[in-house]
């Protein structure tokens, strides 16, 4: 009788364990990008899902083998001298101011660099929906969604070839920033990304971020835009747009939430995600915990520009150098391009480092970081204040977050030297304000009923579980302009009010004359 109830359990626990098994295909952007969506994709597998991952055959990170999941590579021809080309230029600029008129010029040829991207996504797409094998084998594997990254426009078009709901691993979209594409987006509080503002402007302020917002607009329109839209036109007809069926996505997983974005107006089917990749640390190597145990009371800096800011300009990391060189504190840096010929006793260069492991030891007293999504949630997730050197990209803006958080100092890279990186490294290791503000904020972050991945696999699964979240979708971008501002409604009010107050006038004026006539009429 023991044995039998037991195998009741197990049967009933085995049959429970794959009510939510589903087929997923997952659409993904290559980079630290992907460093976010293969975290998803571990934690759905363990749960039972299947997991397929379409790669380009041009992959720094996305591997073609792995126990995760099984892949699709698609031919693609990429620029590889792409990002070293726009690195190698971008922190000349920084270094050496230039004009402003080279700096526009610069982010034209920026934009027509990863207009270029696009186009060759598109080149990829086409190649898939023209494979006639290829979706034939998609279609019958009878997948339950499509889980992709915005960011590139690939996933979208899929998921709409195939008709299968789609769910969004987002904060950037072709669009710009997720929530402008999806969310209400007042202006006079909701600063625009890249604008480095926050949510209380001054009329001048104002004034700047609804112009960025209109430049910012015009530049994705047309740079970004427009390879998706003559790829609709061809393959989906007249009738659709790009821009409709990306709005149109089930769940928008948001890789931030409200610890680090500013309080703002969002939507049903926005799902907050905010530090998703990080996790409690793990004991480290026993040659780097030697290393961090003999910095003693000091403690230890670590530092880290992402993947792919490895390698600076020589004479900012001869400054950077000497100015550690300067501190009692040992430093963990990583660097993969020559050695600095100021480096210090104190400093140890690593190729890479267990970053977050490294930020959640308790001998860890500053993160100097470029400002990266990844490295500022786990800064908040484990409570470590941020010296910030931006460089690229969302950088300034997130780091000007932080910042006005109190958490965070920034350095503008194109006025570094040792003296001012060494005084900026001091200010945050001798404050004891930004580490408080930093520890408020992990406390805020980890305040919550649910852990942030556990979070996002739910709303996954809910949408295997009901083909979609078609309840959550808003209306409104099927709306034209005139309809969602209701500019319409309001013309014929304003018609009306005109139209009766009108034939008031002219009945008064009826009633006027009719009484004036009648006077005349008595006296005579």
């Amino acid at each position: 009788m023991y044995h039998s109830a037991l195998l009741t359990i197990l049967s009933l626990l085995s049959v429970l364990s794959g009510v939510y098994s589903g087929q997923i295909l997952v659409f993904p952007v290559d980079g630290s990008h992907w460093i976010n969506m293969k975290v998803l994709i571990v934690d759905l597998h363990s749960k039972g899902h299947n997991i397929t991952v379409i790669r380009g055959s041009n992959s720094m990170y996305i591997k073609e083998e792995s126990p995760h999941y099984s892949s699709i590579t698609v031919d693609m021809v990429a620029n590889d001298e792409f990002l070293t080309t726009f690195l190698s230029l971008l922190l000349q600029m920084r270094k050496h101011k230039t004009s402003s008129w080279d700096e526009i010029l610069f982010g034209v040829e920026v934009m027509k660099m990863f207009s270029e991207i696009h186009e060759k996504i598109c080149d990829m797409t086409a190649m898939m929906f023209e494979n006639e094998t290829l979706m034939k084998s998609l279609q019958q594997a009878k997948f339950d969604m499509v889980l992709a990254d915005p960011a590139m426009g690939g996933g979208v078009l899929l998921a709409h070839k195939l008709g299968l709901p789609l769910v969004f691993n987002v904060r950037w979209t072709i669009h710009g920033e997720g929530h402008f594409a999806i969310a209400p987006s007042p202006l006079s509080y909701v600063p625009v990304p890249g604008a480095e503002l926050t949510d209380k402007m001054t009329f001048i302020q104002r004034v700047k971020n609804v112009l960025i917002y209109f430049i910012t607009y015009y530049q994705q329109s047309k740079y970004f835009g427009q390879p998706y839209k003559a790829f609709c036109q061809k393959y989906f007809g007249p009738d659709v747009d790009y821009f409709s069926i990306f709005q149109n996505a089930d769940i928008w997983l948001m890789r931030n939430d409200f610890t680090f974005e500013f309080p703002r107006p969002t939507m049903p089917n926005v799902v907050y995600m905010g530090g998703f990749q990080c996790k409690p640390s793990s004991p480290l190597p026993d040659d780097l915990e030697k290393f961090v145990q003999s910095s003693g009371k000091h403690g230890v800096i670590i530092m880290s520009l992402g993947s792919l800011f490895g390698e600076l300009l020589g004479d900012i990391t001869d400054e950077i150098a000497a100015a550690f060189a300067q501190l009692p504190q040992k430093v963990i840096w990583r660097h993969t391009g020559p050695r600095p010929s100021t480096l210090g006793n104190n400093t140890l260069l690593v190729d890479w480092m267990p970053q977050n492991d490294l930020l959640g030891h308790t001998k860890t007293k500053l993160f100097v970081a470029h400002g990266g999504t990844n490295g500022i949630q786990e800064a908040i997730y484990h409570g470590v204040p941020i010296l910030g050197l931006p460089i690229a990209f969302d950088q300034p803006d997130n780091l000007s977050r932080m910042r006005k958080k109190g958490t965070a100092k920034v350095l503008d890279i194109s006025e570094l030297d040792r003296s001012i990186f060494l005084e900026a490294l001091k200010e945050v290791l001798d404050n004891p304000s930004y580490r408080e503000n930093m520890q408020k904020l992990s406390r805020l972050h980890h305040d919550q009923p649910i852990k942030p991945l556990d979070h996002a696999v739910f709303w996954i699964e809910f949408v295997i579980r009901n083909g979609g979240a078609p309840h959550l979708r808003t209306q409104s971008f099927r709306m034209s302009w005139i309809t969602y501002h209701s500019v319409d409604v309001m013309l014929t009010l304003l018609g009306a009010v005109l139209i009766s107050g009108w034939l008031t006038f002219l009945v008064l004026r009826y009633l006027c004359f009719s009484v004036i006539f009648k006077k005349k009429i008595k006296r005579e």
